[in-house]
């Protein structure tokens, strides 16, 4: 039937076309690859990359890469304020920083004082190719009285100068590498005069020989000198060989302490399973994220903590505290532990 003149017939609107179901896939896909990608840069150990480079090397600053996922999440919150669509981005972004800061903060948690048990003053420190300053380090060694001292990257050369300087105040001596080999292949243990005839051993299958001390006032105690390669690109896998050698001392029958330089910090995965068994001086004080290295004064205060002295389950520490020494990257690092029975 035809409309009558003048009558305009209503024109219907077409329908809204269909949502796209393709939008959200695309989003949280897009939030799943960012969280991947945050993942890997602050907790590449929990997804097994840590023993490789470039995250080898990346993970003992993940103190200051979470700063920078918090800065990351604070500005997924600003967005997320104006669109709701965010969340998933939010949610990923911020599952990486809780799953980090679980990892980090336990460090900053200081145990309870020990109660009990005899005292053990150890002292660790990287000379840095021989070149510290040894009247500090002996001034430090006198101020502190420590009963027994690691030396990383002393050899022959730096023994020469530093012993007529701790020699008088009752300490012996005992260097890992032989005379006309550079000083940052050796390793000398630095021995109190008051822990009597003690016995010592080198590793010589190292490429930084260990000094192991045993005997006399230690008792049942093992004391060990330790100096890991860097895990520098091509070092790797010599550097997880290193720390693997912990564990035939943090898993053996006697009691042990073993003190150096790892370089490794406890954000490595293959430190903190090679020292099952032990626990670290400083992280067990609450100053686990103190830095004890950096190439200058002023990096020195933001690097990571790769130095560390660590021991058996049973022997806790007392005190701990870091020293600047001049002419080394390093800081030496003190602890006062107390041995059980």
């Amino acid at each position: 039937m035809t409309a009558p003149p003048g009558h305009l017939t209503p024109v219907t609107p077409p329908p809204p076309p269909p949502r796209r179901r393709s939008r959200p896939i695309i989003r949280f896909t897009a939030a799943a690859l960012l969280t991947l990608l945050v993942a890997v840069a602050a907790v590449p150990d929990l997804l097994g990359l840590d023993r490789l480079s470039p995250f080898a090397q990346l993970v003992p600053f993940r103190p200051w890469i979470l700063v920078a996922v918090l800065g990351l999440l604070v500005l997924l919150l600003v967005v997320l304020w104006f669109r709701r669509g965010a969340w998933p981005f939010v949610a990923g972004v911020l599952a990486v920083l809780l799953a980090g800061t679980a990892m980090v903060l336990p460090r900053t948690i200081a145990d309870p004082l020990p109660t009990a048990g005899a005292p053990l003053t150890v002292l660790a420190f990287n000379t840095y190719e021989g070149s510290a300053d040894p009247a500090q380090l002996a001034e430090l060694i006198a101020a502190t009285r420590p009963d027994v001292v690691s030396l990383s990257e002393s050899g022959q050369a730096y023994r020469s100068r530093i012993a007529p300087l701790v020699e008088p105040l009752g300490y012996r001596l005992h260097t890992s590498t032989p005379p006309g080999r550079d000083d940052v292949a050796g390793v000398t243990a630095v021995v109190s005069e008051e822990l009597g005839d003690v016995q010592v051993q080198y590793g010589a299958e190292a490429p930084f020989p260990y000094v192991v001390v045993t005997g006399g006032g230690l008792g049942p105690l093992r004391f060990v000198a330790f100096h890991s390669v860097a895990p520098v690109p091509g070092s790797v896998p010599q550097w997880l060989t290193d720390l693997a050698r912990l564990e035939q001392w943090c898993g053996g029958p006697e009691p042990v302490v073993v003190a150096g330089d790892f370089n490794a910090t406890l954000d490595h995965s293959a430190l903190r399973s090679s020292m099952a068994g032990c626990r670290d001086a400083a992280a067990q004080r609450g100053a686990g994220l103190v830095p004890t290295w950096g190439p200058t004064p002023r990096t020195r205060a933001i690097g990571p903590q790769i130095d560390h002295v660590i021991a058996t389950e049973g022997i806790a520490p007392e005190t701990f505290s870091v020293h600047d020494i001049a002419g080394s990257d390093h800081r030496a690092v003190v602890t006062r532990l107390r041995l059980p029975g």
